[in-house]
């Protein structure tokens, strides 16, 4: 009954929708509606810091009521960077964690967010936390060389995951299940800093759905300067693991914690230096 009542509300909805904008009255409400929705925003209290969302649909109310629960162990990694440090965000999605970071640890920092669905909302909530000067949208996607390849994506929703770039699997290494797909610009890390200008991150927070081990290989002179990195890796996606791994302890870090997802094989793993681990 339940999935009945839902597909038929869709559907009245879809018409409705249809029906809208053939008139002059129906078109300045679906315009009016469009605008609602678009400024509906809520706010989050975490640690006395007071942080503000869009909040246009049902998944991003999701990851706003699940902020402080979601991942407890990324918002303890921001709180242990020092003040004024230049982190980058890469998979920024909508911000969460680039606004936390920029409030609570004025950080100056370098979202790094390919979506076109995402990058409106991104930038929406950059603006509602006066954050302008502290937090840069960088709209490439980063891989392990510079050029042009299809950005797939298994979702097209305000503040979705799970797509890839230049690759055609998933966070598990399987064949992602694609419904969008463009073709854009993307680069390696270590092209971000030398062609594009952007300050060496010190702190470094990834999570991009299955590349990360691509990213990291492109990223070995900055991985070099990094502290400490945050990054999200998929021990039944062996290749990405065991690569991932290596990489990074060839950068000089060691693995400092990980931290279970509750989803199976998922773990954030934050790496550090170790003369930070005392």
């Amino acid at each position: 009954m339940r999935i009945f009542i839902k597909t038929l509300t869709k559907r009245l909805i879809g018409l409705v929708m249809v029906w809208l904008p053939k008139t002059f009255l129906g078109r300045y409400i679906h315009q009016e509606i469009i605008t609602k929705i678009m400024s509906r925003s809520e706010v989050v209290v975490h640690r006395g810091y007071t942080l503000k969302f869009s909040v246009p649909n049902r998944l991003i109310d999701y990851r706003i009521q699940t902020f402080a629960t979601k991942e407890p162990e990324t918002l303890e990694w921001i709180e242990n960077i020092p003040a004024g440090s230049v982190m980058w965000d890469v998979g920024a999605n909508i911000g969460l964690y680039s606004i936390y970071a920029a409030i609570a640890q004025k950080c100056k920092v370098f979202a790094f967010e390919p979506s076109v669905f995402n990058l409106e909302l991104l930038a929406r909530n950059i603006a509602l936390n006066n954050l302008q000067e502290s937090v840069c949208i960088v709209p490439v996607a980063l891989s392990d060389k510079i050029g042009k390849s299809m950005f797939k994506m298994s979702n097209t929703e305000w503040g979705g995951a799970l797509s890839t770039f230049g690759q055609s699997f998933n966070q598990d290494g399987e064949e992602l299940r694609q419904v969008f797909e463009y073709q854009t610009l993307g680069l390696s890390m270590d092209d971000a800093c030398t062609l594009l200008k952007i300050p060496q991150p010190q702190y470094l927070k990834m999570d991009v759905d299955g590349i990360e081990h691509f990213i990291l290989r492109g990223g070995m002179n900055t991985l070099a300067l990094v502290q400490s990195v945050m990054v999200e890796i998929n021990d039944a996606f062996s290749h990405q693991a065991e690569e991932s791994a290596a990489v990074l302890k060839r950068a000089g870090l060691v693995l400092h914690r990980k931290c279970d997802l509750g989803v199976p094989n998922q773990y954030n793993q934050w790496w550090i230096r170790p003369t930070q681990a005392a």
